[in-house]
């Protein structure tokens, strides 16, 4: 999966946590409030994806073979 056509942001989201409610506020106008069991399920799926992605970025340039033999 490409992100072409989406920008990617450096800056992190700002959260909180207001009357029973977690709210995420960050870049190109992201504004949602969530349960905690949302936010906490988001949480560990952001998380675990972003592992992923830096484990992308690291190998992006390494040469890969199919398979072990």
């Amino acid at each position: 999966m490409t992100i072409e056509k989406r920008e990617v942001y450096d800056e992190a989201s700002h959260v909180d946590a207001i009357d029973g409610c977690v709210t995420l506020n960050g870049p190109d106008a992201v504004d949602v409030a969530m349960t905690p069991e949302a936010a906490e399920e988001t949480s560990d799926r952001l998380a675990e994806n972003a592992a992923k992605a830096a484990g992308q970025r690291r190998l992006k340039n390494y040469p890969h073979r199919e398979g072990s033999d």
